[in-house]
């Protein structure tokens, strides 16, 4: 397998051709009468036309054949997408999940659109505006089908903490292959998905410039910033991407990430506090084991703390950390924990409750061992040395 190449930068103007095409992005121009080697021009907009150019998202495409070259879209019952915020009742509660289980290939093969599940969301798709947190268990690869998503961006973008040129594009390379069986090309609108056939591979792309483009990021690149004399920063130096909403300083999602870093602050409780919050926060574990719940919180599986709804560390953290020599030490070695904190209220989905079988019942029980140390003729209980 050939090596993948990327082109470095975040919200960059870009330009690339497949080197085994040289020349075929039009020079001085978008749209020629003939483009080099007969390829078809197309643009694809990430933005209004009206929108100011330092905010106009858009990139032109050179290709075999364009993408309106398919047959019809048909819905699909496939995976498990729901963007119908009212199919169960509301629940205030903490809420945790086991690691979601992947279907082991041997029984049933299942990729990445026939594994997406909706797992909790909130706003209204039809005018653009909210967000939908989906679970994603596969174990086989997408075999002459491609998906693309007409309701909004798979994870976020706009502003973030993390270095721009982090940020990887990949180069133009197409392919030029027919597929006898057809191509499908699936489409999630409007929260259902949708699959249209065709004869050809889509990833016919041999040339391209602009500044609407996939990306990849790794985590590990994330320079940390935190607190090098007492007490806690917000949550918000660890933000990697931000999707805003009208309101200036309000996201639709922070997406927040924990990764490794030393912990130096004194006279400090330094795992995360008790708080209860306007904003809805949803964790996931990739990998480690998280500070403030060793136990019960695990690589693969996620949690949901709802507006005002009151969470923090267990029991055990908390007694730990109380009396733990505050020496500079190392923390979340081997692991990475993210977050989506969100401004809108989100909903639950009927497979999150039930069918999922992963909701963790007993998630309130790591709190009861909490007791109190409540010292009412001392007002300065002694400090750990």
């Amino acid at each position: 397998m050939a090596e993948l190449k990327y082109i470095s930068g975040f919200g960059n103007e870009c330009a690339s051709e497949d080197p085994r095409c040289p020349g075929s992005l039009p020079e001085g121009q978008n749209n020629p009468q003939v483009c080099p080697y007969n390829l078809y021009a197309e643009q694809l907009s990430g933005s209004a036309f009206t929108c100011p150019q330092s905010t106009n998202k858009r990139s032109w495409l050179y290709r075999i054949l364009p993408s309106v070259s398919h047959k019809p879209f048909e819905s699909i019952d496939e995976g498990h997408v729901t963007h119908n915020w009212d199919e169960v009742d509301p629940d205030p509660n903490q809420l945790r999940w086991k690691p979601f289980e992947i279907p082991k290939a041997s029984q049933k093969k299942v990729d990445f659109v026939s594994g997406l599940h909706t797992l909790c969301g909130a706003g209204d798709i039809k005018s653009n505006n909210g967000l939908a947190i989906h679970i994603f268990l596969c174990n086989t690869s997408m075999e002459n089908r491609c998906f693309y998503n007409s309701d909004g961006d798979f994870l976020i973008g706009a502003n973030g903490l993390a270095n721009p040129r982090d940020f990887l594009i990949p180069v133009a390379w197409y392919e030029d292959r027919q597929v006898p069986g057809g191509y499908t090309v699936i489409n999630k609108y409007q929260g259902k998905l949708f699959a249209a056939k065709q004869d050809v591979s889509p990833f016919n792309v041999v040339a391209w410039h602009g500044n609407y483009t996939p990306y990849k990021y790794n985590l590990k690149n994330f320079m940390v910033i935190n607190s090098v004399a007492f007490d806690h920063a917000d949550p918000s130096i660890f933000t990697v991407l931000t999707a805003k909403s009208v309101r200036p300083g309000v996201a639709i999602a922070d997406f927040v990430i924990f990764p490794p870093r030393w912990g130096v602050a004194d006279k400090t409780f330094r795992p995360p506090y008790y708080h209860r919050n306007c904003m809805s926060e949803f964790m996931g574990l990739i990998r480690g084991h998280y500070e403030a719940k060793q136990g019960g919180f695990l690589p693969g599986g996620g949690s949901l703390h709802s507006t005002m709804t009151p969470h923090g560390p267990d029991a055990d953290c908390f007694e730990k950390a109380s009396k733990a020599k505050l020496a500079p030490e190392r923390i979340a070695d081997g692991t990475m924990a993210f977050m989506f904190e969100s401004s809108l209220s989100l909903a639950v989905t009927k497979w999150g409750l039930k069918a999922s079988k992963c909701l963790d019942e007993n998630y309130y029980k790591c709190w009861e061992p909490l007791k109190s140390h409540f010292t009412p003729n001392s007002r300065n209980p002694a400090e750990p040395n």
